[in-house]
């Protein structure tokens, strides 16, 4: 396997580790006592997994459902979390699959605001993990609010907590 493809397979395992982590701890979220604060979680995870499916879109040129970056409907978290593992899985074998070549070609796309966009398939893999890091400290800050110690969400503790020999 060539370089590339070594580090976008570790970012897209860390971004599933990470997706998972923030799932859980807001599922500790009191639905009734922070319904709020709960809402707002799952409306910016939903926009992730919304973005993550729009530029699956985009790397494959087939199109996708979306006409705008989240739903109009809030999905149960259990529902999003599903859809998100779905999701990361996808990515997971998507980059498994691709060559050097295919990383570095640049893709003609259109935005769901009608402009047009043009990336390689490597800056689009890019911007989807670090689109989902953003977000996540969004979430996580909500979470801070409440009390609630958001995950570590960070490469490095992704790498130590997968590679454990990591920390000799």
């Amino acid at each position: 396997m060539s370089q590339p493809e070594n580090l976008l397979a570790s970012l897209f395992r860390y971004k599933l580790w990470a997706n998972s982590e923030i799932l859980a701890v807001a599922r500790t979220v009191d639905a009734a006592q922070n319904a709020n604060e709960r809402h707002a979680i799952i409306r910016i995870l939903n926009h992730t997994y919304v973005v993550d499916r729009i530029f699956a879109g985009h790397l494959t040129n087939t199109p996708h459902q979306y006409s705008a970056t989240n739903t109009e409907e809030t999905p149960s978290l259990d529902d999003l979390a599903a859809s998100i593992s779905q999701s990361d899985a996808w990515y997971l074998d998507y980059v498994a699959g691709l060559s050097c070549a295919s990383v570095a070609e640049q893709m003609r796309f259109q935005f769901t605001d009608g402009e047009t966009g043009s990336m390689t398939r490597q800056e689009m893999l890019m911007h989807v993990v670090n689109h989902g890091s953003y977000h996540r400290g969004a979430a996580g800050r909500i979470l801070a609010q409440l009390s609630i110690a958001p995950p570590k969400d960070t490469f490095t503790a992704f790498l130590h907590q997968a590679e454990p020999q990591r920390r000799i």
